[in-house]
C-alpha cells in the first residue's frame, strides 16, 4: 500500500487536516516517517489510531483520558478493568452534565413562559441572564 498524505489521512479518518497536526504536536499521534522531500508518510495504522481518537472525542473523552485509553490499547497492555474504571468515571461525568442540562432546560423554559414577546419594560430572558446564577 502506498503511504498516505496528511490530507488523505484526514479525509480517511474524517477529521480536519489541522486536527491531525494538532494531535501530532501534543503526542496523541506518533510522528510519521518522512519522504526524502520531507512529506509525511502515513499508513493504515495512522488511520486506525486517528479514527479511534475521533470516536473517543465524539463521545466526550478528554485528551488525557484518550492518552490513557491509547496506552491501554497497546498490545499486551489491555486491561478491561482499567478501561472499565476510566469509562465509569466518564459515564458519571456525562450523567452530571445531563443533569445540568436538564436544569438549564427548566430555567430557559420558565423564562420563555414568562416572556410575552411584546414591548415591555423588562424581559424575563434578559433578566434571567443578567441576574447572578443561583447555586
Amino acid at each position: 500500500m502506498r503511504p498516505l498524505t496528511i490530507g488523505t489521512l484526514a479525509k480517511a479518518s474524517r477529521v480536519h487536516l489541522e486536527t491531525v497536526r494538532y494531535y501530532e504536536r501534543i503526542g496523541l499521534m506518533p510522528k510519521p516517517s518522512r519522504t526524502a522531500s520531507n512529506y509525511r508518510n502515513f499508513g493504515p495504522e495512522h488511520v486506525e489510531r486517528l479514527s479511534f481518537i475521533r470516536r473517543a472525542r465524539e463521545i466526550g473523552f478528554s485528551i488525557r483520558e484518550i492518552r490513557e485509553l491509547l496506552a491501554l490499547a497497546e498490545p499486551g497492555r489491555a486491561s478491561c478493568a482499567e478501561v472499565q474504571t476510566l469509562t465509569t468515571v466518564h459515564l458519571s461525568e456525562v450523567r452530571a452534565k445531563i443533569a445540568d442540562l436538564r436544569k438549564l432546560e427548566t430555567i430557559l423554559a420558565g423564562a420563555l413562559e414568562r416572556c410575552l414577546g411584546e414591548s415591555a419594560p423588562a424581559c424575563p430572558v434578559l433578566d434571567m441572564l443578567a441576574s447572578p446564577r443561583p447555586s
